[in-house]
Protein backbone atom coordinates (compact mmCIF):
# COMPACT_ATOMS: atom_id res chain seq x y z
CA UNK A 1 0.00 0.00 0.00
CA UNK A 2 1.53 3.29 -1.09
CA UNK A 3 1.83 6.58 0.78
CA UNK A 4 -0.97 8.27 -1.18
CA UNK A 5 -3.43 5.51 -0.20
CA UNK A 6 -2.43 5.74 3.47
CA UNK A 7 -2.89 9.51 3.37
CA UNK A 8 -6.32 9.11 1.75
CA UNK A 9 -7.36 6.56 4.39
CA UNK A 10 -6.14 8.81 7.20
CA UNK A 11 -8.13 11.71 5.74
CA UNK A 12 -11.26 9.56 5.63
CA UNK A 13 -10.77 8.42 9.22
CA UNK A 14 -10.19 11.98 10.37
CA UNK A 15 -13.41 13.06 8.68
CA UNK A 16 -15.23 10.12 10.25
CA UNK A 17 -14.04 10.96 13.78
CA UNK A 18 -14.87 14.63 13.30
CA UNK A 19 -18.45 13.98 12.18
CA UNK A 20 -19.51 10.66 13.72
CA UNK A 21 -21.65 12.28 16.44
CA UNK A 22 -23.46 14.52 13.96
CA UNK A 23 -26.88 13.41 12.81
CA UNK A 24 -30.30 14.85 12.11
CA UNK A 25 -33.21 12.65 13.15
CA UNK A 26 -35.61 15.23 11.65
CA UNK A 27 -34.05 15.06 8.17
CA UNK A 28 -36.81 14.44 5.69
CA UNK A 29 -36.64 13.36 2.05
CA UNK A 30 -39.97 12.94 0.29
CA UNK A 31 -41.10 11.84 -3.16
CA UNK A 32 -44.27 13.49 -4.52
CA UNK A 33 -47.03 10.91 -4.84
CA UNK A 34 -45.19 8.28 -2.82
CA UNK A 35 -46.07 8.41 0.90
CA UNK A 36 -43.66 5.60 1.74
CA UNK A 37 -40.76 8.07 1.77
CA UNK A 38 -40.60 9.59 5.26
CA UNK A 39 -38.00 10.97 7.63
CA UNK A 40 -36.45 8.92 10.44
CA UNK A 41 -38.56 10.75 13.07
CA UNK A 42 -41.81 9.85 11.26
CA UNK A 43 -40.66 6.26 10.73
CA UNK A 44 -39.86 5.86 14.43
CA UNK A 45 -43.43 6.96 15.22
CA UNK A 46 -44.68 3.88 13.33
CA UNK A 47 -43.18 1.64 16.04
CA UNK A 48 -45.77 0.83 18.73
CA UNK A 49 -45.04 0.20 22.40
CA UNK A 50 -44.06 -3.42 23.20
CA UNK A 51 -43.10 -4.07 19.56
CA UNK A 52 -40.76 -6.91 18.68
CA UNK A 53 -38.08 -5.13 16.65
CA UNK A 54 -36.10 -7.27 14.19
CA UNK A 55 -32.82 -5.73 13.02
CA UNK A 56 -29.97 -6.74 10.73
CA UNK A 57 -26.23 -6.17 11.00
CA UNK A 58 -22.98 -7.70 12.23
CA UNK A 59 -19.87 -6.11 13.70
CA UNK A 60 -19.57 -2.59 12.33
CA UNK A 61 -21.50 -3.36 9.15
CA UNK A 62 -25.06 -2.45 8.07
CA UNK A 63 -26.01 -0.25 11.01
CA UNK A 64 -29.34 1.57 10.51
CA UNK A 65 -27.88 4.32 12.71
CA UNK A 66 -30.26 7.14 11.90
CA UNK A 67 -33.21 4.94 12.87
CA UNK A 68 -31.59 3.91 16.16
CA UNK A 69 -30.94 7.58 16.97
CA UNK A 70 -34.48 8.54 16.00
CA UNK A 71 -36.04 5.81 18.16
CA UNK A 72 -33.88 6.86 21.11
CA UNK A 73 -34.61 10.57 20.78
CA UNK A 74 -38.34 10.02 20.21
CA UNK A 75 -38.45 7.93 23.39
CA UNK A 76 -36.53 10.58 25.35
CA UNK A 77 -38.96 13.26 24.18
CA UNK A 78 -42.30 11.40 24.35
CA UNK A 79 -41.75 8.19 26.34
CA UNK A 80 -42.60 6.13 23.27
CA UNK A 81 -41.98 3.63 21.83
CA UNK A 82 -41.30 1.76 25.07
CA UNK A 83 -40.83 -1.82 26.27
CA UNK A 84 -39.28 -2.94 23.00
CA UNK A 85 -38.06 -6.48 22.42
CA UNK A 86 -35.05 -6.50 20.07
CA UNK A 87 -34.22 -9.56 17.98
CA UNK A 88 -30.67 -9.23 16.65
CA UNK A 89 -29.24 -12.35 15.00
CA UNK A 90 -25.77 -10.79 14.77
CA UNK A 91 -23.88 -8.77 17.37
CA UNK A 92 -23.99 -5.14 16.23
CA UNK A 93 -23.15 -3.08 19.29
CA UNK A 94 -19.99 -1.00 19.62
CA UNK A 95 -18.80 -1.92 23.14
CA UNK A 96 -19.70 1.63 24.12
CA UNK A 97 -16.94 3.00 21.90
CA UNK A 98 -18.82 4.45 18.94
CA UNK A 99 -22.18 6.16 18.36
CA UNK A 100 -24.89 4.91 16.04
CA UNK A 101 -24.94 1.22 16.95
CA UNK A 102 -27.87 -0.71 18.34
CA UNK A 103 -26.59 0.36 21.78
CA UNK A 104 -28.50 3.62 21.20
CA UNK A 105 -31.55 1.67 22.43
CA UNK A 106 -29.89 0.98 25.80
CA UNK A 107 -32.10 3.27 27.89
CA UNK A 108 -34.21 2.13 30.87
CA UNK A 109 -37.70 1.34 29.64
CA UNK A 110 -36.86 1.62 25.94
CA UNK A 111 -35.45 -1.86 25.26
CA UNK A 112 -36.53 -4.31 27.94
CA UNK A 113 -35.73 -7.59 26.16
CA UNK A 114 -32.88 -8.66 23.88
CA UNK A 115 -32.76 -11.89 21.87
CA UNK A 116 -29.38 -12.55 20.28
CA UNK A 117 -26.49 -14.98 20.14
CA UNK A 118 -23.58 -12.60 20.67
CA UNK A 119 -23.89 -10.17 23.60
CA UNK A 120 -20.37 -8.83 24.12
CA UNK A 121 -20.73 -5.71 22.00
CA UNK A 122 -24.04 -4.56 23.54
CA UNK A 123 -22.52 -2.91 26.62
CA UNK A 124 -25.36 -0.43 27.25
CA UNK A 125 -27.92 -3.23 27.20
CA UNK A 126 -25.75 -5.49 29.37
CA UNK A 127 -25.55 -2.74 31.99
CA UNK A 128 -29.34 -2.53 31.93
CA UNK A 129 -29.51 -6.29 32.42
CA UNK A 130 -27.21 -6.12 35.46
CA UNK A 131 -29.54 -3.47 36.85
CA UNK A 132 -32.54 -5.77 36.33
CA UNK A 133 -33.96 -3.54 33.57
CA UNK A 134 -33.42 -5.69 30.48
CA UNK A 135 -34.09 -9.39 29.97
CA UNK A 136 -31.45 -11.26 27.97
CA UNK A 137 -32.31 -14.35 25.93
CA UNK A 138 -29.55 -16.35 24.23
CA UNK A 139 -30.09 -18.52 21.15
CA UNK A 140 -27.38 -19.91 18.84
CA UNK A 141 -26.95 -17.53 15.93
CA UNK A 142 -27.78 -20.03 13.21
CA UNK A 143 -30.81 -21.29 15.12
CA UNK A 144 -32.09 -17.73 15.54
CA UNK A 145 -31.53 -17.04 11.82
CA UNK A 146 -33.61 -20.12 10.95
CA UNK A 147 -36.36 -19.09 13.36
CA UNK A 148 -36.60 -15.61 11.81
CA UNK A 149 -36.59 -17.14 8.33
CA UNK A 150 -39.34 -19.56 9.36
CA UNK A 151 -41.56 -16.78 10.66
CA UNK A 152 -41.92 -15.49 7.12
CA UNK A 153 -43.56 -18.83 6.28
CA UNK A 154 -45.72 -18.93 9.39
CA UNK A 155 -43.48 -21.37 11.29
CA UNK A 156 -43.24 -20.81 15.05
CA UNK A 157 -40.44 -23.17 16.17
CA UNK A 158 -37.55 -25.30 14.98
CA UNK A 159 -36.24 -28.62 16.35
CA UNK A 160 -32.53 -29.48 16.06
CA UNK A 161 -29.73 -31.39 17.75
CA UNK A 162 -27.65 -28.19 17.74
CA UNK A 163 -27.06 -27.11 21.32
CA UNK A 164 -27.61 -30.51 22.92
CA UNK A 165 -25.21 -30.84 25.85
CA UNK A 166 -24.40 -27.11 25.91
CA UNK A 167 -25.49 -24.04 27.87
CA UNK A 168 -28.80 -23.81 25.95
CA UNK A 169 -29.78 -27.38 26.89
CA UNK A 170 -32.01 -27.03 30.01
CA UNK A 171 -30.85 -30.46 31.22
CA UNK A 172 -27.24 -29.28 31.59
CA UNK A 173 -27.26 -25.50 31.21
CA UNK A 174 -29.65 -22.72 32.01
CA UNK A 175 -31.45 -22.77 28.65
CA UNK A 176 -32.05 -19.47 26.87
CA UNK A 177 -32.22 -16.93 29.78
CA UNK A 178 -28.91 -15.20 30.57
CA UNK A 179 -29.13 -12.60 33.32
CA UNK A 180 -32.37 -13.97 34.77
CA UNK A 181 -32.07 -17.75 35.35
CA UNK A 182 -35.75 -17.94 36.28
CA UNK A 183 -36.84 -16.15 33.11
CA UNK A 184 -39.03 -17.59 30.38
CA UNK A 185 -37.53 -20.53 28.48
CA UNK A 186 -37.61 -20.35 24.70
CA UNK A 187 -36.28 -23.91 24.34
CA UNK A 188 -37.83 -27.25 25.26
CA UNK A 189 -36.58 -30.82 25.14
CA UNK A 190 -38.07 -32.97 22.40
CA UNK A 191 -36.66 -36.49 22.41
CA UNK A 192 -32.98 -36.25 21.53
CA UNK A 193 -33.41 -32.73 20.11
CA UNK A 194 -34.10 -29.21 21.33
CA UNK A 195 -37.05 -27.21 20.07
CA UNK A 196 -36.41 -23.46 19.93
CA UNK A 197 -38.87 -20.57 19.61
CA UNK A 198 -38.53 -16.81 19.24
CA UNK A 199 -41.02 -13.95 19.67
CA UNK A 200 -42.90 -12.88 16.56
CA UNK A 201 -41.25 -9.92 14.85
CA UNK A 202 -43.69 -7.05 14.42
CA UNK A 203 -41.32 -4.33 13.18
CA UNK A 204 -38.36 -4.78 10.81
CA UNK A 205 -35.65 -2.11 10.54
CA UNK A 206 -32.69 -2.60 8.21
CA UNK A 207 -30.05 -0.73 6.23
CA UNK A 208 -29.97 -1.19 2.43
CA UNK A 209 -27.82 0.58 -0.15
CA UNK A 210 -30.52 2.19 -2.28
CA UNK A 211 -34.11 2.67 -3.40
CA UNK A 212 -35.75 4.12 -6.50
CA UNK A 213 -38.54 6.68 -6.36
CA UNK A 214 -41.20 4.02 -6.83
CA UNK A 215 -40.02 2.40 -3.59
CA UNK A 216 -38.13 -0.63 -4.90
CA UNK A 217 -35.25 -1.59 -2.59
CA UNK A 218 -31.88 -2.68 -3.99
CA UNK A 219 -28.88 -4.33 -2.34
CA UNK A 220 -26.28 -3.85 -5.07
CA UNK A 221 -22.98 -2.68 -3.55
CA UNK A 222 -23.95 -3.86 -0.06
CA UNK A 223 -21.26 -5.25 2.25
CA UNK A 224 -23.77 -7.73 3.72
CA UNK A 225 -27.46 -8.60 3.54
CA UNK A 226 -27.69 -10.35 6.88
CA UNK A 227 -31.31 -10.87 7.90
CA UNK A 228 -32.86 -7.94 6.01
CA UNK A 229 -35.06 -10.06 3.76
CA UNK A 230 -36.07 -12.48 6.50
CA UNK A 231 -37.07 -9.86 9.08
CA UNK A 232 -39.06 -7.99 6.43
CA UNK A 233 -40.95 -11.14 5.48
CA UNK A 234 -41.50 -12.03 9.15
CA UNK A 235 -42.86 -8.59 10.03
CA UNK A 236 -45.16 -8.62 7.01
CA UNK A 237 -46.40 -12.15 7.84
CA UNK A 238 -47.04 -11.10 11.44
CA UNK A 239 -49.04 -8.04 10.37
CA UNK A 240 -46.31 -5.58 11.32
CA UNK A 241 -44.26 -2.73 9.88
CA UNK A 242 -41.23 -2.80 7.55
CA UNK A 243 -38.81 0.17 7.60
CA UNK A 244 -35.92 0.40 5.13
CA UNK A 245 -33.11 2.89 5.75
CA UNK A 246 -31.27 3.59 2.47
CA UNK A 247 -28.22 5.65 1.55
CA UNK A 248 -28.88 6.41 -2.14
CA UNK A 249 -31.74 7.22 -4.50
CA UNK A 250 -31.22 5.49 -7.85
CA UNK A 251 -33.06 5.01 -11.10
CA UNK A 252 -35.49 2.13 -11.49
CA UNK A 253 -33.75 -0.98 -12.82
CA UNK A 254 -30.53 -0.17 -10.93
CA UNK A 255 -30.31 -3.89 -10.16
CA UNK A 256 -32.52 -6.85 -9.39
CA UNK A 257 -35.24 -5.76 -6.97
CA UNK A 258 -34.63 -6.94 -3.40
CA UNK A 259 -38.00 -5.85 -1.96
CA UNK A 260 -40.96 -4.41 -3.87
CA UNK A 261 -42.77 -1.24 -2.76
CA UNK A 262 -45.74 -3.25 -1.46
CA UNK A 263 -43.35 -5.15 0.85
CA UNK A 264 -42.11 -1.99 2.60
CA UNK A 265 -44.11 0.46 4.74
CA UNK A 266 -41.55 3.24 5.16
CA UNK A 267 -38.39 4.22 3.30
CA UNK A 268 -35.95 6.51 5.11
CA UNK A 269 -33.38 8.01 2.80
CA UNK A 270 -30.48 9.45 4.79
CA UNK A 271 -27.30 10.47 2.90
CA UNK A 272 -24.90 9.39 5.67
CA UNK A 273 -26.20 5.85 5.89
CA UNK A 274 -23.12 3.63 5.97
CA UNK A 275 -22.09 0.60 3.95
CA UNK A 276 -19.65 -0.26 6.75
CA UNK A 277 -17.81 1.61 9.49
CA UNK A 278 -16.75 5.07 8.18
CA UNK A 279 -17.81 4.17 4.58
CA UNK A 280 -21.07 5.68 3.26
CA UNK A 281 -23.30 4.02 0.67
CA UNK A 282 -23.04 7.03 -1.65
CA UNK A 283 -19.25 6.49 -1.79
CA UNK A 284 -19.22 2.74 -1.28
CA UNK A 285 -16.00 0.75 -1.35
CA UNK A 286 -16.01 -1.85 -4.15
CA UNK A 287 -13.57 -4.02 -2.15
CA UNK A 288 -16.54 -5.07 0.04
CA UNK A 289 -18.65 -6.08 -2.97
CA UNK A 290 -18.83 -8.79 -5.60
CA UNK A 291 -17.83 -6.14 -8.17
CA UNK A 292 -14.45 -5.39 -6.58
CA UNK A 293 -11.63 -4.54 -8.97
CA UNK A 294 -9.06 -4.27 -6.17
CA UNK A 295 -6.45 -7.02 -5.71
CA UNK A 296 -7.16 -9.08 -2.60
CA UNK A 297 -3.78 -8.27 -1.04
CA UNK A 298 -4.37 -4.52 -1.42
CA UNK A 299 -7.81 -4.78 0.16
CA UNK A 300 -6.43 -6.73 3.11
CA UNK A 301 -3.64 -4.18 3.59
CA UNK A 302 -6.14 -1.30 3.65
CA UNK A 303 -8.38 -2.89 6.25
CA UNK A 304 -5.40 -3.88 8.38
CA UNK A 305 -4.19 -0.27 8.31
CA UNK A 306 -7.65 1.07 9.19
CA UNK A 307 -8.10 -1.37 12.08
CA UNK A 308 -4.65 -0.49 13.39
CA UNK A 309 -5.49 3.22 13.41
CA UNK A 310 -8.86 2.53 15.02
CA UNK A 311 -7.18 0.39 17.69
CA UNK A 312 -8.91 -2.87 16.74
CA UNK A 313 -5.80 -4.80 15.72
CA UNK A 314 -4.19 -6.71 18.60
CA UNK A 315 -0.42 -6.48 18.84
CA UNK A 316 0.98 -9.94 18.10
CA UNK A 317 4.43 -11.20 19.07
CA UNK A 318 6.59 -14.07 17.86
CA UNK A 319 4.96 -16.49 20.30
CA UNK A 320 1.56 -15.63 18.79
CA UNK A 321 2.92 -16.06 15.27
CA UNK A 322 4.25 -19.51 16.13
CA UNK A 323 0.84 -20.45 17.56
CA UNK A 324 -0.86 -19.24 14.37
CA UNK A 325 1.53 -21.32 12.24
CA UNK A 326 0.80 -24.37 14.37
CA UNK A 327 -2.95 -23.87 13.98
CA UNK A 328 -2.56 -23.36 10.22
CA UNK A 329 -0.54 -26.56 9.94
CA UNK A 330 -3.18 -28.57 11.84
CA UNK A 331 -5.78 -27.10 9.50
CA UNK A 332 -3.78 -28.03 6.40
CA UNK A 333 -3.30 -31.60 7.64
CA UNK A 334 -7.05 -32.07 8.07
CA UNK A 335 -8.56 -30.03 5.23
CA UNK A 336 -8.65 -30.71 1.55
CA UNK A 337 -9.21 -28.79 -1.67
CA UNK A 338 -12.76 -27.57 -2.00
CA UNK A 339 -13.42 -27.39 1.76
CA UNK A 340 -16.04 -25.01 3.14
CA UNK A 341 -14.25 -23.28 6.02
CA UNK A 342 -15.39 -21.05 8.87
CA UNK A 343 -12.90 -18.81 10.70
CA UNK A 344 -13.62 -17.27 14.11
CA UNK A 345 -12.31 -13.96 15.40
CA UNK A 346 -9.07 -13.32 17.31
CA UNK A 347 -6.24 -15.83 17.00
CA UNK A 348 -8.15 -17.86 14.35
CA UNK A 349 -7.86 -14.78 12.12
CA UNK A 350 -4.08 -15.00 12.42
CA UNK A 351 -4.21 -18.64 11.33
CA UNK A 352 -6.46 -17.60 8.43
CA UNK A 353 -3.93 -15.00 7.34
CA UNK A 354 -1.20 -17.66 7.14
CA UNK A 355 -3.51 -20.05 5.30
CA UNK A 356 -4.09 -17.38 2.67
CA UNK A 357 -0.46 -16.28 2.51
CA UNK A 358 0.49 -19.96 2.19
CA UNK A 359 -1.31 -20.15 -1.16
CA UNK A 360 -4.35 -22.13 0.01
CA UNK A 361 -6.84 -19.31 -0.43
CA UNK A 362 -8.03 -20.34 -3.89
CA UNK A 363 -8.43 -23.99 -2.89
CA UNK A 364 -10.97 -23.41 -0.11
CA UNK A 365 -14.14 -21.35 0.43
CA UNK A 366 -14.18 -19.01 3.40
CA UNK A 367 -17.34 -17.29 4.59
CA UNK A 368 -18.77 -15.06 7.29
CA UNK A 369 -21.95 -15.88 9.21
CA UNK A 370 -23.52 -12.70 7.84
CA UNK A 371 -23.74 -14.46 4.47
CA UNK A 372 -20.60 -13.21 2.72
CA UNK A 373 -19.08 -16.11 0.76
CA UNK A 374 -15.60 -16.30 -0.74
CA UNK A 375 -12.92 -13.67 -0.52
CA UNK A 376 -11.30 -13.11 2.86
CA UNK A 377 -13.45 -12.39 5.94
CA UNK A 378 -12.78 -8.80 7.00
CA UNK A 379 -11.16 -8.37 10.42
CA UNK A 380 -11.83 -6.03 13.32
CA UNK A 381 -14.49 -3.35 13.01
CA UNK A 382 -15.31 -4.54 9.48
CA UNK A 383 -16.20 -8.05 10.64
CA UNK A 384 -19.37 -9.16 8.87
CA UNK A 385 -18.05 -8.16 5.45
CA UNK A 386 -15.31 -9.66 3.28
CA UNK A 387 -12.57 -8.48 0.96
CA UNK A 388 -13.46 -9.33 -2.65
CA UNK A 389 -16.37 -11.71 -1.87
CA UNK A 390 -17.76 -14.05 -4.53
CA UNK A 391 -21.32 -13.99 -3.20
CA UNK A 392 -23.40 -12.05 -0.72
CA UNK A 393 -26.41 -14.03 0.55
CA UNK A 394 -28.53 -13.90 3.69
CA UNK A 395 -27.34 -15.29 7.01
CA UNK A 396 -30.08 -17.93 6.90
CA UNK A 397 -28.84 -19.03 3.48
CA UNK A 398 -25.22 -19.41 4.60
CA UNK A 399 -26.19 -21.29 7.75
CA UNK A 400 -28.24 -23.62 5.54
CA UNK A 401 -25.11 -24.35 3.48
CA UNK A 402 -23.17 -25.01 6.68
CA UNK A 403 -25.78 -27.41 8.02
CA UNK A 404 -25.65 -29.20 4.65
CA UNK A 405 -21.89 -29.62 4.87
CA UNK A 406 -19.40 -27.52 6.85
CA UNK A 407 -16.00 -29.17 6.48
CA UNK A 408 -13.82 -27.39 9.02
CA UNK A 409 -14.03 -24.56 11.53
CA UNK A 410 -11.22 -22.70 13.30
CA UNK A 411 -12.51 -21.15 16.53
CA UNK A 412 -11.17 -19.47 19.65
CA UNK A 413 -11.82 -20.60 23.22
CA UNK A 414 -11.76 -19.23 26.76
CA UNK A 415 -11.52 -22.59 28.58
CA UNK A 416 -11.38 -26.31 27.85
CA UNK A 417 -11.89 -29.08 30.40
CA UNK A 418 -11.14 -32.73 31.09
CA UNK A 419 -14.13 -33.88 29.01
CA UNK A 420 -13.13 -31.77 26.03
CA UNK A 421 -15.89 -29.24 26.69
CA UNK A 422 -15.13 -25.68 25.61
CA UNK A 423 -16.29 -22.40 27.12
CA UNK A 424 -16.29 -19.59 24.58
CA UNK A 425 -19.25 -17.64 25.93
CA UNK A 426 -18.70 -16.71 29.59
CA UNK A 427 -15.74 -14.52 30.49
CA UNK A 428 -16.79 -13.60 34.03
CA UNK A 429 -19.66 -12.90 36.38
CA UNK A 430 -22.57 -10.64 35.54
CA UNK A 431 -24.17 -9.76 32.23
CA UNK A 432 -21.50 -7.13 31.52
CA UNK A 433 -18.91 -9.91 31.19
CA UNK A 434 -21.06 -12.19 29.09
CA UNK A 435 -19.76 -12.87 25.58
CA UNK A 436 -22.43 -15.20 24.25
CA UNK A 437 -21.87 -18.01 21.74
CA UNK A 438 -22.77 -16.20 18.50
CA UNK A 439 -22.51 -18.87 15.80
CA UNK A 440 -20.01 -20.89 17.86
CA UNK A 441 -22.54 -23.55 18.94
CA UNK A 442 -23.77 -24.00 15.36
CA UNK A 443 -20.34 -24.21 13.76
CA UNK A 444 -18.72 -26.39 16.42
CA UNK A 445 -21.71 -28.75 16.39
CA UNK A 446 -21.88 -29.31 12.63
CA UNK A 447 -18.29 -29.04 11.32
CA UNK A 448 -16.63 -32.34 10.45
CA UNK A 449 -13.38 -31.02 11.92
CA UNK A 450 -12.96 -28.29 14.54
CA UNK A 451 -9.63 -26.63 15.36
CA UNK A 452 -9.81 -24.61 18.58
CA UNK A 453 -7.02 -22.07 19.00
CA UNK A 454 -5.99 -20.36 22.22
CA UNK A 455 -3.03 -19.26 24.25
CA UNK A 456 -2.03 -21.86 26.86
CA UNK A 457 -2.83 -19.63 29.83
CA UNK A 458 -4.24 -16.20 30.65
CA UNK A 459 -1.45 -13.60 30.83
CA UNK A 460 1.59 -15.89 31.12
CA UNK A 461 5.10 -14.80 30.19
CA UNK A 462 6.28 -17.04 27.35
CA UNK A 463 9.44 -16.61 25.33
CA UNK A 464 10.52 -18.06 22.02
CA UNK A 465 14.26 -18.22 21.44
CA UNK A 466 15.99 -20.17 18.72
CA UNK A 467 12.85 -22.16 17.99
CA UNK A 468 12.47 -23.27 21.62
CA UNK A 469 9.64 -22.18 23.88
CA UNK A 470 10.02 -21.42 27.56
CA UNK A 471 7.41 -20.43 30.15
CA UNK A 472 9.04 -17.75 32.26
CA UNK A 473 6.04 -17.24 34.53
CA UNK A 474 2.72 -19.09 34.29
CA UNK A 475 -0.65 -17.40 34.19
CA UNK A 476 -4.16 -18.54 34.99
CA UNK A 477 -4.87 -21.97 33.46
CA UNK A 478 -7.30 -22.16 30.56
CA UNK A 479 -7.20 -25.96 30.67
CA UNK A 480 -9.37 -26.70 33.70
CA UNK A 481 -11.15 -29.67 35.25
CA UNK A 482 -14.60 -28.21 34.51
CA UNK A 483 -15.42 -25.19 32.34
CA UNK A 484 -17.55 -22.35 33.70
CA UNK A 485 -20.06 -22.84 30.89
CA UNK A 486 -20.35 -25.45 28.12
CA UNK A 487 -20.45 -23.79 24.70
CA UNK A 488 -19.14 -26.93 22.98
CA UNK A 489 -19.91 -30.45 24.18
CA UNK A 490 -16.98 -32.85 24.09
CA UNK A 491 -19.29 -35.77 24.85
CA UNK A 492 -21.47 -35.05 21.82
CA UNK A 493 -18.38 -34.68 19.60
CA UNK A 494 -16.93 -38.03 20.72
CA UNK A 495 -20.27 -39.73 20.12
CA UNK A 496 -20.44 -38.33 16.58
CA UNK A 497 -16.85 -39.34 15.76
CA UNK A 498 -15.79 -35.89 14.59
CA UNK A 499 -12.18 -34.66 14.68
CA UNK A 500 -11.55 -32.08 17.41
CA UNK A 501 -8.21 -30.36 18.03
CA UNK A 502 -7.07 -27.84 20.65
CA UNK A 503 -4.03 -25.85 19.50
CA UNK A 504 -2.03 -23.91 22.10
CA UNK A 505 1.43 -22.39 22.50
CA UNK A 506 2.74 -25.53 24.23
CA UNK A 507 1.40 -28.01 21.71
CA UNK A 508 -1.58 -29.71 20.10
CA UNK A 509 -4.25 -31.75 21.88
CA UNK A 510 -6.92 -33.97 20.35
CA UNK A 511 -10.23 -35.19 21.75
CA UNK A 512 -10.38 -39.00 21.91
CA UNK A 513 -12.61 -41.56 23.68
CA UNK A 514 -9.77 -41.81 26.25
CA UNK A 515 -9.91 -38.07 26.94
CA UNK A 516 -8.00 -35.01 25.74
CA UNK A 517 -4.69 -36.34 24.42
CA UNK A 518 -1.46 -34.42 23.88
CA UNK A 519 -0.46 -35.21 20.28
CA UNK A 520 2.35 -32.68 19.66
CA UNK A 521 4.56 -30.73 22.05
CA UNK A 522 6.50 -27.53 21.37
CA UNK A 523 10.30 -27.84 21.58
CA UNK A 524 11.60 -26.58 24.92
CA UNK A 525 8.43 -27.55 26.80
CA UNK A 526 8.72 -30.08 29.64
CA UNK A 527 5.55 -32.18 29.42
CA UNK A 528 5.40 -33.01 33.13
CA UNK A 529 6.32 -29.60 34.51
CA UNK A 530 4.83 -27.24 31.93
CA UNK A 531 1.69 -29.19 30.98
CA UNK A 532 0.61 -32.01 33.29
CA UNK A 533 1.55 -30.28 36.56
CA UNK A 534 0.57 -26.81 35.38
CA UNK A 535 -3.15 -27.41 34.97
CA UNK A 536 -5.94 -29.12 36.94
CA UNK A 537 -7.24 -30.65 33.72
CA UNK A 538 -6.81 -34.39 33.17
CA UNK A 539 -4.64 -34.83 30.09
CA UNK A 540 -3.70 -38.19 28.61
CA UNK A 541 -0.57 -39.05 26.64
CA UNK A 542 -0.40 -41.30 23.57
CA UNK A 543 -0.55 -44.99 24.43
CA UNK A 544 3.00 -45.30 23.11
CA UNK A 545 4.10 -42.73 25.68
CA UNK A 546 5.91 -40.78 22.94
CA UNK A 547 4.73 -37.28 22.00
CA UNK A 548 5.97 -35.94 18.65
CA UNK A 549 7.74 -32.58 18.78
CA UNK A 550 6.43 -29.65 16.72
CA UNK A 551 8.53 -29.08 13.60
CA UNK A 552 11.16 -26.35 13.83
CA UNK A 553 9.79 -24.58 10.72
CA UNK A 554 6.53 -23.96 12.58
CA UNK A 555 8.32 -22.47 15.58
CA UNK A 556 10.67 -20.23 13.62
CA UNK A 557 8.79 -19.66 10.37
CA UNK A 558 11.91 -20.56 8.37
CA UNK A 559 10.96 -22.95 5.57
CA UNK A 560 7.32 -23.02 6.74
CA UNK A 561 5.07 -24.45 4.02
CA UNK A 562 1.44 -25.44 3.78
CA UNK A 563 -0.34 -27.80 1.42
CA UNK A 564 -3.76 -29.40 1.07
CA UNK A 565 -4.80 -32.89 0.12
CA UNK A 566 -6.62 -33.28 -3.17
CA UNK A 567 -9.42 -35.25 -1.55
CA UNK A 568 -10.64 -35.72 2.01
CA UNK A 569 -11.22 -39.16 3.44
CA UNK A 570 -14.92 -40.01 3.65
Amino acid sequence: MNLWTKTWLLYRLGKFFATRYRHNSHYRFTVPGNPRFVGPWEAAQLIPDAAVLGVSGLGGVQWASIMYWAIRELYQETGHPKDLTVVAVGGQGARGRSPGSLEELGLPGLCTRLFTGHFETFKSLLRLADAGQCELQCLPQGVLAFLVDGQGRGEESWATSTGVGTLVDPRLGRGTPVANPDGQQWVTIEGDQLRFRAPKITVAVFNAPSADREGNIYVRHCAMIGESYEIAKAARRNGGVVIANVGRIVEKGHDEVFLRPDEVDAIVFYPNTAQACSVKHFEHWPLFTTESDLPLEEGIARLKFMNHILGFTPRRNEVDHALARLAASVFAQNACKGSLVNIGTGLPEEACRLICEGGLFHDITLFTESGVVGGLPAPGVYFGSAVCPREVVSSAAIFKRCYDGLDISILGMLQVDSHGNVNASKRGDGAINYVGPGGFIDFSSIAKTVVFVSSWMVRPTIRLNGGRLSIVSPGQPKFVDQVDEITFSGQQAVASGRKIFYVTNVGVFRLTPRGVELTQVAPGIDIQRDILDATPMRIVLPESGQVPVVDESIMTGRGFRLGLRERCAC
